[in-house]
């Protein structure tokens, strides 16, 4: 398969993850759980869960129609994240589900409501992308870092708050007489990397936050970033996501035309700003 039809079935995977029963245009609401409470849109009152277990707590009756690890909930239950060895499902109805996502620090829990049926996943139409463009696959060095090294990354509704996250190597190469030397952390999913960036076309041509990149290092000192394989972030999909921002080495001054470029609706406009 050339490298043109595996693109075209790479963009298929990423509409058909989209577009799923919990793909990000699913999500409808992250609603972070600090003591007793509802949660907009779904049944139950909510709470954190045990001292040292984590995870959520939820109060619910049989008529509420809510079911945790299959079970109906008709009392008091606890519900674990994702953190967890197993995390909970949850199940409202009506293609209504739900998760439990941890902090970074493990210290408090999320609600995350999707729905199938979305007013994303309706009015969604596609999502855009450059036509494939060699010259964007770049081999680079990979130079590893010493142990505990970190990178500082910021998230889009909190820019005060540092999420620092490690930094197993920077990526260094030159393109057209510039130096570019960024950092990726690992992305949780085997030896990928996350890449975050952005460069001259974001808020143009692109979605405006930046990109995604995940690539992997080749084991012979080099990495090979692939841009004709960037994707737009969740919070592209879904403004209940807290996407990162690309930190400042990540930031070409450079249009990268390649790689996917905005979410688009049925009428061919934006999704999302």
């Amino acid at each position: 398969m050339n490298e043109i039809a595996q693109l075209e079935r790479f963009h298929e995977r990423r509409i058909e993850r989209a577009t799923g029963p919990q793909g990000s245009l699913a999500l409808t609401n992250t609603q972070w759980v600090d003591s007793e409470q509802p949660i907009w849109g779904v049944p139950g009152v909510w709470a954190p869960g045990p001292q040292g277990l984590g995870g959520l707590t939820l109060t619910a009756t049989a008529a509420d129609g809510i079911e945790v690890d299959d079970s109906p909930v008709d009392g008091t239950v606890y519900v674990a994240g994702d953190d967890a060895m197993t995390p909970s499902t949850i199940r409202f109805g009506q293609g209504v589900t739900g998760t439990v996502i941890a902090n970074d620090d493990r210290t408090s829990y999320a609600l995350r409501v999707w729905d199938s049926s979305s007013d994303g996943n309706q009015q969604f139409g596609d999502i855009s992308r450059f036509h494939y463009d060699p010259s964007w696959v770049v081999t680079a060095e990979f130079v590893p870092t010493e142990a505990g090294t970190e990178v500082d990354i910021r998230h889009q509704k909190d820019l005060d708050l540092s999420r620092p996250k490690p930094l197993p190597g920077l990526i260094r190469f030159s393109r057209d007489g510039v130096d570019y030397e960024l950092a990726a952390f690992p992305s949780g999913d085997g030896d990928r990397l996350q890449l975050v960036f952005g460069d001259a076309t974001n808020g143009d041509t692109t979605y405006s936050v930046g990109r995604f990149l995940f690539p992997v290092p080749n084991g012979d000192g080099t990495i090979t970033l692939d841009f004709n394989r960037a994707i737009l972030p969740p919070c592209a999909f879904s403004y209940n996501f807290n996407c990162p921002i690309p930190p400042k080495q990540n930031r070409f001054g450079v249009p990268i035309e390649a790689g996917e470029r905005n979410v688009l609706a049925k009428d061919g406009s934006l999704l999302h700003d």
